[in-house]
C-alpha cells in the first residue's frame, strides 16, 4: 500500500490488491476529498468543484423547468434559447457541463458541440433529441457528446448522464416514466409543433384522425 504518491492526474491517496485486481484511490489536483467511483480495474476519486452547466433548449417553459431542477442538484446554471446565444455564452464563459436541445428553430445543438469542443474540451454534453433525431443525436456523440437521451428527459436521468464516469452507461433512473407515458409525451410535443393541428399531427404520425383526438382527449396516464 502507498500513499501520497503523486501521478499524473494527482495525488495517489491510496493503493491496495484485492485478489488479482489493483486497486488505485487518485484525489484530482487541486480538488477536495469526495466519493470513490469504480472504475474496473482502478478506483478514481473524482470530485467535481465547477458545476457551470448551459441549457439550450427554444422551449421556455421547458428549459425553465429544467432549470430549476439542474440548480437543486447544485449546478450553477446559464441558459439559451437559440443557437446564436448559446454560442455567444460559450465563446465569453465555456461551461463544464451542457444539455442541448438537437434542433432548434434557429439551427441545431451541434454547433455547440463544435464550439465547446474548440473552448473547453473538458465539458460534458449530453444532448436532448426528439424521437425522429436518433441517428443525428448518434452522430452527435460520435462529434463529442457523452450522451444523448429521448424528450421529455427526467431531471435524474439527465444528471446522471452528466455525472457518468468513463464510457460506462449511466444506471437507470429510480422512477422512470412509463412506456405510456413517453409515447403521450411525444404526442403531446408534435401535437404543439404542429400548431395544434390535428390533421397534421395524425399525418406525421402516421395515425388515423379519430385515434389522435381519442388520445389528446384524455388526461396524462400515470407513471
Amino acid at each position: 500500500m502507498c500513499r501520497g504518491r503523486s501521478c499524473n492526474k494527482g495525488t495517489v491517496i491510496k493503493a491496495s490488491n484485492e485478489g488479482s485486481d489493483r486497486h488505485i484511490f487518485i484525489r484530482l489536483a487541486g480538488q477536495e476529498p469526495g466519493r470513490f467511483i469504480d472504475k474496473g480495474f482502478h478506483k478514481v476519486e473524482m470530485v467535481v468543484t465547477d458545476k457551470t452547466l448551459l441549457i439550450l433548449d427554444d422551449d421556455a417553459p421547458l428549459r425553465g423547468r429544467l432549470r430549476r431542477a439542474m440548480e437543486v442538484r447544485g449546478f450553477e446554471v446559464m441558459d439559451a434559447g437559440t443557437v446564436q446565444e448559446g454560442v455567444e455564452m460559450v465563446r465569453k464563459t465555456p461551461p463544464a457541463f451542457a444539455i442541448l436541445d438537437m434542433k432548434l428553430e434557429d439551427g441545431t445543438g451541434l454547433t455547440l458541440v463544435q464550439e465547446l469542443r474548440k473552448k473547453r474540451a473538458d465539458c460534458r454534453i449530453v444532448m436532448l433529441t426528439g424521437f425522429g433525431n436518433i441517428a443525428t443525436a448518434v452522430a452527435a456523440v460520435k462529434a463529442g457528446a457523452l450522451d444523448y437521451l429521448p424528450k421529455p428527459a427526467d431531471p435524474d436521468q439527465i444528471n446522471a448522464a452528466l455525472m457518468q464516469s468513463g464510457d460506462e452507461m449511466p444506471p437507470p433512473p429510480q422512477d422512470p416514466m412509463s412506456a405510456d407515458r413517453v409515447r403521450w409525451e411525444h404526442i403531446q410535443r408534435v401535437y404543439e409543433q404542429c400548431g395544434r393541428n390535428v390533421s397534421e399531427t395524425a399525418r406525421r404520425l402516421r395515425m388515423h384522425r379519430r385515434t389522435l383526438q381519442r388520445i389528446l382527449s384524455k388526461h396524462a396516464p400515470r407513471d
